[in-house]
Parts: structure tokens; sequence; C-alpha cells
């Protein structure tokens, strides 16, 4: 096995909305501005105070965290756990990939929207600057598998996305469900194997 040095820091993602500043007012308020939290590990994204409801057919979650800043358009990413409960049946997609994707009622303190589409199932990712990309010998949207060395839940994951851009850091990018099967947390290290 040819692992590539240096090791990847890993980010674990757990249930999240991004919302179209249109969609942020409907739900707050007219003219309603997000209040970051705290930094993500990707530069200028951020954890924000407000949270909302996500409801499904089936089941509901509360307080579930908005990130920040806003987007073009809103999506909801959660695992295949999450969907379970909430009813819904989403296809793991590249982030802002939402055509064709299941919708699903958000609710806020001031009003609720009714999402025609949107949620899905992150595709697992690593992002990269392009310095990185040329380190690893890896283009944008290549796919690589990355191994994980906890002692009882060794695991490799293939089918990893590679995302590259300027404005990107070195970050490999699971969901909750993913973590867990590999006993990952946020700040542990992974290693990139191979290209496909």
């Amino acid at each position: 096995m040819q692992l590539k040095e240096p090791g990847v820091v890993v980010g674990v993602s757990n249930r999240h909305v991004h919302l179209s500043q249109e969609d942020l007012e409907k739900l707050f308020g007219e003219g309603y501005e997000l209040t970051p939290l705290r930094p993500l590990g990707q530069p200028g994204q951020y954890a924000s105070e407000e949270c909302v409801d996500l409801i499904g057919p089936k089941g509901s979650f509360q307080k579930v965290r908005i990130l920040g800043p806003v987007r073009k358009e809103s999506q909801v990413e959660i695992s295949r756990t999450d969907s379970f409960k909430l009813g819904v049946n989403p296809p793991v997609r590249d982030s802002g990939d939402i055509e064709g994707t299941p919708g699903i009622t958000i609710k806020g303190p001031v009003g609720e929207i009714q999402l025609k589409k949107g949620v899905i199932i992150a595709k697992r990712h690593i992002h990269m600057h392009p310095k990185d990309a040329e380190h690893y010998g890896v283009k944008d949207k290549d796919l690589v598998s990355v191994y994980c060395d906890k002692e009882g839940r060794r695991l490799i994951f293939q089918d990893v996305l590679v995302r590259v851009s300027e404005k990107y850091a070195l970050e490999f990018h699971v969901d909750i469900d993913e973590a867990n099967a590999a006993l990952l947390n946020n700040g542990d290290y992974v290693k990139i194997i191979e290209k496909f």
C-alpha cells in the first residue's frame, strides 16, 4: 500500500443547512444576516449561531445548524441515518448538485419554507489548494482512495472526490455515519493511497 504523505486532516460534517439570502429572510425576517459562531476548516466558511428545524414526512430534527455565508441556492446535507428518521431518500451528490433531489420543510423563528429540492447525502471529498493537488498528482474532480488507520476499524474509503480551488485548504470531509464507521474525529489524519 503506497501512502502519500503528508496526511490529510479530517473534518466531520453533521447534518446542516445552507441557505440562500431569500430563504434566510423568509425564515428569520427581512434583511436578516447570519451571525458567525465559529470558523470552519475552509477559509471564509463558518458555523452560524442560527439554527432551524427540518421537518420530513416521518420525523423531524430541531436546532439544525446553518453554515455561512449564504449561497445561491438552499441545500440540506444529512446522513443516511438521518434520512430514515425524516422519511426522505436523498441521493449521494457533490455539494451544489441538487437537480432531481427531494425537498423538505425548513422552519425558522418567523416563518417556514418548503424546499422543492436540495436534500442530499454529501459525497465524501477532499478540499485541496492547487499546490496540494500538484503535490498529490491529482486534479479537480479526480477520485482517490483514502486510508483510515484506527485500530479495530481500519478502513479504506474509495470514490473520494477531489475538489481543487484557490479558495480551499487541505481537508477530508465525511459525514457522521462515515466517520463513526472508521472511528474518525475532527482533527484526525488520513492518508491518500491512490487515484482511480
